[in-house]
C-alpha cells in the first residue's frame, strides 16, 4: 500500500477503507509518511469530504495512536464537558465545581487558547501558583479525592491528533467538519470519561458560523461517539455575542467567582445550567429541567459550589485567597474606559471584534509558544438589551500596552450595535442532540 494511491483515491472523491485509514495514521505516527504527503491528503479530504464511516475509522485510529485514560476504578459515571471555543467562555470553570458539589465525578483535560478564543488552562494559570501540568497519576488521584480536577492536555493521549492539527493549522485545512469531529471526539474518548457533553458554539465569535453547520457537526460527533461506544450529547449554543461581561484571563476568573457567589449573568446561567442539567440527567439524578435548575440554585446559594471551587484551587496548589481578594490576581497597570458615541439600546456586541480587541491588548496568542498577559482583558459595562446614553462607559480596557488602546477602542466601538428600540431577549440554546 502506498500513500500516493490513498491521496489519489480521495482526490477522486472515493471513500477510504479501514486498512487505508489505519495505514495513514500509522504512517503519520512512525514517520514513514512525509508531512507534505499528509498535507496533500488533508487537502483532498478538505475538498472531497469524508462520510460517517470514514470519520469513525479516522477517530478510532487517532484514539489508538497513544495512551487512553482509564477512570473505571474511580466511578462508572465520569463526566467530561467540552466547548468548541468562544469569547468569554468560562463555563467549564463554573460547570466543574457545580457538578462536583452535586456529587458527580468529572475529569477535564483542557487546552490553551489559540487565535481569538480563550483557553481554559490560560484562565486557570492566571491564579497564582495554580498547577495544570499534572501527571496522569496525579490527575486521577485528584479526581478520586475531590470528584474533579482539570489539567493541561497530555501529548500521550490521541497524539495523532496533535500531529495532524499542526499541519491543518498551517495548510488552511482546519475548518472541515470530518477533521474537526475526529479531532474533538478522539481526544474526548481517549480522556476516559463515559459521559461526554459537547457545547458546540456557532456565530461570529465561534469557529462554526451557522446553525446549519453546527447541527451537522454535532450530529456527526454524536454518531461517531456512539459507534465507538461513547455516550455523547451536544448542546448547540450561540456565540454571536461574548458570554458574560469579562473577556480575558484573570478578569474571567473574577466573573467565575462572582457567579459561584450567586451574582449570575443571565446568558452564563442559561448555558451553564443547560449543560449541568444534561450531566445530572446522564447520571440519573434528574429528569425534569425545572427540578434540576432549582437544585443547581441551591448549590450556588448555599455556598457549596464556591467551596468546591476553593477546594479545586487548593488541591492544585493555587492561592485560594483570590476568592475574597481579587488583588491577589494579576492586575494591569492601565484601566481605560470606552465611552459610547450613541444613545439607545445594545442590539448586538460582535464577539469576534471584542475577541480581536482583547487579543490586541495582550490576552491572546498567535502560536502556542507565545507569552500572554494574564492581566489584560475587557469588561463589558453594557450588554445586549441594556440602555445606553451618549458618553456612558460601555466597556473597560485592562492592559499593560499603552500603544494597543487606540486600536482596541476602535474595535470595541465598532462591535457595539446601538438601536433605538429595546430588543427582545433571545434563546441562546439552539438545539440539543442526544
Amino acid at each position: 500500500m502506498k500513500i500516493t494511491d490513498i491521496i489519489e483515491k480521495k482526490k477522486k472523491g472515493l471513500s477510504l477503507n479501514e486498512e487505508e485509514i489505519k495505514f495513514f495514521i500509522n504512517g503519520v505516527m512512525n514517520g514513514s509518511i512525509e508531512d507534505y504527503q499528509t498535507s496533500a491528503l488533508l487537502m483532498a479530504i478538505y475538498f472531497k469530504g469524508m462520510d460517517t464511516d470514514e470519520t469513525t475509522l479516522l477517530t478510532k485510529y487517532m484514539v489508538e495512536s497513544g495512551e487512553t485514560l482509564d477512570l473505571k476504578d474511580i466511578s462508572d459515571n465520569i463526566i467530561d464537558k467540552h466547548s468548541t471555543g468562544g469569547v468569554g467562555d468560562k463555563i467549564t470553570l463554573i460547570f466543574l465545581p457545580l457538578i462536583a458539589s452535586a456529587g458527580l465525578y468529572s475529569a477535564k483535560l483542557s487546552g490553551r487558547g489559540l487565535g481569538h478564543t480563550g483557553g481554559t488552562i490560560d484562565k486557570l494559570e492566571s491564579i497564582p501558583n495554580f498547577r495544570t501540568n499534572l501527571s496522569i497519576k496525579e490527575f486521577k488521584e485528584k479526581v478520586k479525592e475531590h470528584k474533579t480536577a482539570i489539567a493541561a492536555q497530555t501529548l500521550s493521549l490521541a497524539p495523532a491528533d496533535g500531529k495532524l492539527y499542526a499541519l491543518r493549522d498551517v495548510t488552511s485545512t482546519v475548518d472541515i467538519i470530518p477533521l474537526i469531529a475526529s479531532s474533538v471526539v478522539s481526544k474526548k474518548l481517549a480522556s476516559g470519561a463515559n459521559h461526554i457533553i459537547l457545547d458546540v458554539k456557532y456565530g461570529s465569535g465561534a469557529f462554526i458560523k451557522t446553525t446549519e453547520e453546527a447541527e451537522k457537526l454535532s450530529n456527526i460527533m454524536v454518531e461517531v461517539g456512539k459507534r465507538l461506544n461513547g455516550n455523547i450529547c451536544a448542546v448547540i449554543s450561540s456565540m454571536n455575542q461574548p458570554l458574560g461581561r469579562a473577556i480575558g484571563n484573570s478578569v474571567e476568573i473574577q466573573e467565575v467567582i462572582e457567579f459561584l457567589k450567586g451574582n449570575m449573568e443571565d446568558d452564563l446561567r442559561e448555558i451553564t445550567y443547560t449543560l449541568c442539567f444534561k450531566a445530572l440527567e446522564k447520571a440519573g439524578k434528574y429528569t425534569l429541567k425545572e427540578e434540576a435548575y432549582k437544585y443547581l440554585d441551591e448549590l450556588i446559594y448555599s455556598g457549596k459550589a464556591l467551596d468546591k471551587f476553593k477546594e479545586i484551587i487548593i488541591s492544585q496548589g493555587g492561592n485560594a485567597d483570590i476568592i475574597q481578594d481579587y488583588s491577589k490576581l494579576p492586575h494591569s497597570k492601565i484601566k481605560y474606559e470606552v465611552k459610547s458615541t450613541k444613545k439607545g439600546y445594545v442590539n448586538n456586541t460582535d464577539a469576534l471584534k471584542i475577541a480581536k480587541a482583547c487579543k490586541n491588548l495582550g490576552a491572546g496568542r498567535e502560536k502556542k509558544s507565545d507569552l500572554i498577559d494574564y492581566s489584560a482583558g475587557i469588561y463589558l459595562s453594557k450588554k445586549f438589551t441594556e440602555a445606553v446614553n451618549e458618553g456612558d462607559t460601555i466597556a473597560i480596557i485592562y492592559t499593560n500596552k499603552q500603544e494597543s488602546i487606540s486600536e482596541s477602542e476602535k474595535l470595541i466601538l465598532s462591535a457595539f450595535e446601538i438601536c433605538e428600540n429595546k430588543p427582545e431577549p433571545v434563546n441562546l440554546i439552539y438545539k440539543i442532540i442526544d
